[in-house]
């Protein structure tokens, strides 16, 4: 395998699985001091098995997004490099460049960005603890 294929792989993977581990921050409210920490994490697995077990997937949107983001960027550089070619006097050539680059610049950062997991999952997850008694505040 070319190196190129084996870090574009690697970051695919890499990606997914930061999406994953993303978890439920809450808000230190009354429910959450009087049952504890380690209640709250219970529960938080919980929502997250439901939440999967409804149909949701944690990773849902990781692979689109980065496709997304990579075809958006291979147009964009398609086009910027179809104008710098013709200015050269190689607009096909210019424009082969332009889209590889802006693929891969595309790729790096759907991949390397921040991102959180698929947003039903998200929202099933936060529905259910709120139904709960817990304040979620935001994702980690």
């Amino acid at each position: 395998m070319k190196p190129a294929a084996a870090l574009t792989v690697f970051a695919f993977v890499a990606a997914l699985g930061g999406c994953a581990t993303a978890r439920p921050v809450l808000y230190p409210n009354e429910h959450l001091q009087n049952v504890g920490q380690t209640a709250a994490d219970q529960d938080i697995a919980e929502c997250k098995s439901l939440a999967e077990a409804a149909g949701a997937d944690p990773r849902g949107t990781g692979i689109g997004r980065a496709a997304g983001s990579t075809v958006g960027g291979a147009a964009i550089g398609a086009a910027t490099g179809a104008v710098g070619g013709a200015v050269v006097g190689s607009p096909g050539a210019g424009s082969a460049i332009g889209a590889a680059s802006g693929a891969t610049a595309g790729l790096i950062r759907s991949v390397f960005g921040r991102s959180g997991p698929d947003p039903a999952y998200q929202s099933f997850v936060n529905r259910c603890l709120q139904e709960r008694g817990y304040d979620v505040i935001g994702w980690d």
